[in-house]
């Protein structure tokens, strides 16, 4: 279990280019911290360093709680992009199911997800007759099907109309009340109480 997200004196570099250095920030059990800047700032960077698609130019990221980074990263956090990342051949139902059994969950929290968040009609459609709204709906189930401590989210919010950002409101809430942690890059303020941190100026 993670009780602390923490990012001690962090740089990031892409293409030879300094993001941001000197970077420290801690998010704590039940806290959310969203993360914001300029497009190019490094907000996507810093969630993939997190998740450990990136390696920090200096500093550390360090998971409070769990026995090793590499344990936290496969077992314990949600990456959730920019992007979708669906299947646009298979239907909703199949994708949902695939998602939620390589995150170790079994096929009745993945439909249970599909209801919570208003998809069980759709699963029998392919992903690529889905809304841009319904298919961030589908990717957003695997956090309810696949229950993790940390949630690393970049626009969650983008494409949701504004009854999809509500009940995203009511998840996050719930997933926080649990003793979850939030780390977001967004652009648009999150549907709850959250500290920010600007990275970029």
């Amino acid at each position: 279990m993670i009780a602390a997200l923490c990012l001690q004196d962090l740089s990031l570099e892409r293409s030879a280019r300094v993001l941001f250095s000197g970077l420290s920030a801690r998010v704590a059990a039940s806290e959310a911290l969203a993360v914001t800047g300029a497009n190019g700032a490094g907000k996507t960077s810093l969630l993939r360093a997190v998740a450990g698609l990136l390696r920090p130019a200096g500093g550390e990221i360090v998971f409070e709680g769990a026995s090793d980074a590499g344990e936290a990263r496969r077992a314990h956090l949600h990456l959730l992009g920019h992007l979708d990342g669906l299947k646009s051949a298979r239907t909703a139902g199949e994708e949902l199911l695939f998602q939620a059994r390589w995150s170790g969950a079994g096929d009745d929290a993945a439909l249970a997800a599909a209801e919570r968040l208003d998809l069980t009609r759709q699963l029998a459609l392919e992903v690529r007759r889905l809304s841009a709204g319904q298919k961030r709906r589908l990717a957003l189930a695997r956090l309810i099907a696949a229950p993790r401590p940390l949630w690393l989210l970049d626009e969650p919010l983008a494409p949701l109309d504004a009854a999809g950002r509500a009940l995203m409101g009511e998840i996050m809430s719930e997933h926080l009340a649990g003793g979850g942690l939030i780390l977001a890059a967004v652009h648009d303020p999150l549907p709850i109480a959250a500290r920010t941190l600007e990275i970029g100026r």
